[in-house]
């Protein structure tokens, strides 16, 4: 069983990886998101193949598919949907928005006002939308692939602090090596390769997927070392806002996916270790550090602090 899991999620990121070149560990970090049935954050720069790495995921899995191009006059109803009257019923029907798809593009979030960003907090966080006193359920599965340019960038919008700890994962890209942007360019000369892609998961499989994560065992041992790590946020003098309990869970809950994505039944020290960094850092908040250094200085910070907690035999 746990191979045709294993067999499964190698097929998935294959699928992902044949379009999307040169960056497995990126592609790692948003399967991982995806078993554990929670939200991926790509941020970086534009052109580097955020938007395509999300298209690829929403292809790869036989759901339904939303995209959401943010803007500055972008409305919360264009997001959820609203409620429209109909002169012949004489009533008023409610039309789904966007929101309401298994697999959620929402392209450049932070170039919408902080308003219409409020509008995905009970999405991703409740998988539910309640609009005119009347509560709609999402898709299962369900899952938001954000992207955003940095902060610094012009005409951005900073996204709160209690919308970041909704993402399980926030992830870069990063520019590929010099063969695979070669392969790129092939890849491209005759039309966009993600167009073309098809399915190899649908979402009963992902479910089960994403319930088998759940049954991944974790030792006491490595539960206090997760824990030790957390705590270590919160005591630092160099930050200001430590890992709160959801911060995590969600580290406890990728670790299990990734064991899951390694073909095991169990978490090792590694799970928790190289997901600390993609995991805690968009969740805490670093003294003396302007928005611009702001990331990178709390992801140096976390990835200190963590090599300093022992690991447990």
């Amino acid at each position: 069983m746990a191979d045709d899991r294993q067999a499964l999620i190698g097929k998935l990121e294959a699928n992902i990886q044949s379009v999307f070149f040169g960056r497995e560990r990126t592609v790692r970090h948003a399967v991982i998101a995806l078993l554990a049935a929670e939200h991926l954050l790509l941020e970086d720069v534009p052109g580097v193949g955020k938007t395509l790495l999300g298209k690829a995921i929403s292809k790869s899995v036989a759901g339904q598919f939303g995209r959401i191009q943010f803007t500055p006059d972008l409305m919360p109803t264009d997001i959820t949907g609203c409620s429209i009257f109909n002169p012949d019923s004489r009533e008023f029907q409610f039309c789904e928005g966007p929101i309401f798809a298994n697999i959620v593009l929402a392209d450049e979030i932070n170039r919408a006002t902080p308003r219409t960003q409020s509008a995905m907090l009970e999405a991703m966080s409740e998988r539910q939308v309640s609009i005119d006193r009347h509560t709609d359920p999402l898709p299962c599965p369900f899952m938001v692939i954000a992207t955003q340019n940095p902060a610094e960038f012009e005409g951005t919008y900073p996204l709160p602090e209690n919308q970041l700890d909704r993402f399980l994962i926030r992830t870069s890209i990063g520019y590929p090596p010099r063969e695979a942007e070669r392969t790129i360019l092939e890849s491209h000369r005759t039309g966009e390769p993600v167009d073309r892609l098809g399915p190899v998961l649908d979402c009963s499989q992902v479910e089960s997927l994403q319930q088998a994560v759940r049954e991944v065992s974790v030792e006491p041992s490595l539960a206090d070392y997760l824990l030790d790590i957390v705590e270590a946020t919160r005591t630092s003098h160099h930050l200001s806002v430590g890992v709160s309990p959801r911060g995590a869970l969600a580290l406890y809950r990728a670790a299990q996916a990734s064991a899951l994505a390694d073909g095991r039944a169990f978490v090792v020290p590694d799970d928790i270790k190289s997901l600390a960094v993609p995991v805690l850092a968009h969740r805490i908040v670093a003294k003396g550090f302007d928005q611009g250094s702001r990331r990178e200085a709390v992801e140096a910070l976390v990835a200190q602090l963590v090599d300093e907690v022992t690991i447990p035999a």
